[in-house]
């Protein structure tokens, strides 16, 4: 058999061996929904963003709702999205900016999520970004985080019930990935969405901060003001966008909600 003749092999012959049996493993493939190239919103510097399909969270204010099921993304080859990023590597790293593996909900898809994340890092020699909102943190194994140098984490309310409200989940598994990551020492943004009547009291905006400011690890947050420009795709898709008469909060708004993010601190953004 092959295998017997590869291990009998002298050393030359166990690389070429070796580099066969890369040649014909079998690809990983992933349902995706896009890519693209972005610069500010999705990790620092210009980025290649692969954004994945599937998603367990149904949020009220989920701006891509086409990316919530697996099935309606492409099926994608790892070797195919780790090619086109390819493209723009030069460019990329001459403005400090790497790779972020987005969705959706990237940790749904983990294997294929881990292979463009270890390529992108070892390959293409980019910065690493997940995006993610920790729900399925508990499938992102050690080694995959390894392949990670900063983790773009949801935290939608402190509060448990709005939490729950917006989200359709419990906001428990996001809390404990959090604390493994600092654990970890991984570098992590939190991404807090302000919504006006929903996420804005201030009690709940502290509960983020303390949560925030107790890991160590947190460099920065980002507190997004709610906008409206998904709800298009909601009409599309032939669903109700709830929060249709819910006003964006106003510059007054955010800056108070960064000032309590600050005064624990954070470096909000």
């Amino acid at each position: 058999m092959a295998g017997d003749a590869c291990t009998a092999a002298g050393a030359v012959n166990r690389r070429a061996c070796t580099a066969a049996g890369a040649a014909t493993r079998r690809p990983i493939v992933g349902s995706v929904h896009s890519w693209d190239l972005s610069t500010g919103v999705d990790g620092p510097g210009t980025r290649f963003v692969t954004f994945l399909s599937g998603c367990p969270l149904t949020c009220l204010y989920c701006h891509n709702p086409d990316t919530w099921r697996m099935r309606n993304g492409k099926r994608t080859t790892a070797d195919d999205v780790v090619a086109e990023a390819a493209k723009y590597r030069t460019f990329i790293r001459a403005a400090g900016g790497g790779a972020t593996v987005s969705g959706g909900e990237p940790l749904l898809q983990p294997v294929f999520a881990g292979e463009l994340l270890h390529r992108y890092k070892h390959e293409l020699g980019l910065h690493t970004a997940l995006d993610t909102s920790g729900f399925l943190g508990s499938r992102a194994t050690d080694a995959l985080l390894r392949d990670v140098d900063l983790v773009l984490l949801d935290i939608k309310s402190w509060d448990r019930d709005t939490y729950q409200k917006v989200t359709g989940r419990p906001l428990r598994p996001t809390l404990e990935f959090a604390r493994r990551l600092a654990e970890l020492g991984t570098e992590v943004h939190v991404r807090f969405v302000l919504v006006p009547g929903l996420t804005d009291d201030p009690a709940n905006i502290e509960g983020v901060a303390s949560f925030a400011a107790s890991l160590g690890n947190v460099s920065r947050i980002d507190v997004l003001p709610f906008h409206k420009l998904g709800e298009g795709k909601w009409g599309a898709l032939g669903m109700r966008f709830t929060l249709h008469d819910t006003p964006s909060p106003t510059p007054a708004a955010v800056a108070e909600a960064r000032e309590i993010f600050t005064s624990y601190g954070l470096n909000a953004i």
